[in-house]
């Protein structure tokens, strides 16, 4: 299994696209590092806005730093990105994680 160093080295010699950047996202999210997987996350959404699962992880990322806001925001674009792709379980699951911030909230 490739680690978060072996990713770094991949866009490290000019490969960087969004599934590289969702992988190191991943990776670093598995380390316990989730402000160095927001930025790789972040870059992984603007390559491909429409990429849900990388919407869903970000957000994860976002509430594992308490960035609460960031984080909803990021959970409401991915619904939006999974309803229009007909990812209907990706949909539902970020639903449920919004809502718990939401309620976390007021």
């Amino acid at each position: 299994m490739p680690t978060a160093a072996d990713f770094e080295k991949m866009l490290e010699a000019g490969r960087d696209n969004a599934l590289l950047r969702f992988s190191l996202g991943s990776a670093y999210l598995k380390d316990g590092e989730p402000a160095r997987a927001i930025e790789h996350l972040r870059r992984a959404v603007e390559h491909d806005p429409k990429y849900s699962a990388a919407w869903k992880l970000l957000g994860r990322a976002l509430t594992d730093v308490e960035d609460w806001a960031a984080a909803l925001a990021a959970y409401r674009q991915g619904i939006a990105v999974a309803e229009g792709r007909g990812d209907v379980q990706a949909a539902k699951e970020m639903t449920v994680f919004a809502k718990r911030i939401e309620k976390r909230l007021g």
